[in-house]
């Protein structure tokens, strides 16, 4: 059984906070080839489309495309705020390796 992303209340906060949904958007987290170990993470504020998994919460919305949902098995999509920037970041258990910036990995 393949089971869905999650996503933190932390993330779907900071969604909030820069008024996703009142732009009628929602953060899209979808999975393409390329990056320095194979695949590459890309992350964007778009509209969702019919055959998007939608994952609710806070009045927010995090969308994953068909293609992508497969590499994002039971991942967790959060945010985090350090010193050096703040950034979505995604924890993925199918991931066997990545960059150090946490944008790219293999499987």
């Amino acid at each position: 059984m393949n089971l869905p992303p999650t996503v933190t209340e932390r993330a779907f906060e900071r969604l909030a906070e820069i008024g996703a949904a009142d732009q009628g958007q929602a953060l899209r987290v979808a999975v393409e080839g390329g990056g320095c170990s194979g695949f590459q993470y890309e992350i964007a504020l778009d509209e969702p489309k019919a055959d998007d998994l939608i994952l609710e919460g806070n009045g927010q919305k995090v969308i994953v495309d068909a293609v992508s949902l497969p590499f994002l098995e039971n991942a967790v999509i959060d945010f985090t705020q350090e010193l050096i920037g703040a950034r979505f970041v995604i924890e993925n258990p199918n991931a066997t390796s990545s960059c150090g910036c946490g944008t790219s990995f293999s499987m």
